[in-house]
């Protein structure tokens, strides 16, 4: 069976990372499946999805090292052809990606003990975004 469910979110951008376990294993639980996986979707290209360990000194060494892979006061083509200032924004994005498939068994994510789902907001701007959740399983 295919279960699918959106989340919204209100970002401040500028690589801000938001913890979405918990929504993620809430959807999960109110799927109706038991073990099955589920993939977090973001719609945009100027986000991302991955797992960290959702601490201070994590958090700001993933900020360090995307300021340091595509700066945001460096020249980007992106930004002469739409002029909104967000190349560096579309560049993380990709680097990342836009995805992240997690299993689950008897409805629990089975994420490690100091892993959790982050979302990062790239964009130069607060959005309002959407993650897609398509679940697969019985």
């Amino acid at each position: 069976m295919v279960v699918t469910k959106r989340i919204g979110l209100k970002t401040k951008g500028n690589g801000q990372i938001l913890d979405i376990t918990g929504q993620v294993a809430q959807e999960v639980t109110d799927s109706g499946l038991k073990d099955g996986t589920v993939t977090v979707f973001v719609s945009g290209s100027t986000g991302g999805v991955t797992t960290v360990e959702y601490e201070s000194g994590l958090l700001s060494d993933l900020q360090d090292l995307f300021d340091r892979l595509a700066p945001s006061h460096i020249h980007y083509q992106h930004n002469l052809r739409w002029g909104d200032g967000n190349g560096h924004a579309h560049v993380r994005a990709s680097l990342l990606g836009p995805s992240l498939t997690v299993p689950f068994v008897d409805r629990r994510l089975t994420l490690g003990t100091w892993q959790q789902i982050v979302f990062i907001d790239f964009d130069n701007r607060p959005r309002s975004r959407e993650l897609v959740l398509q679940l697969v399983g019985e």
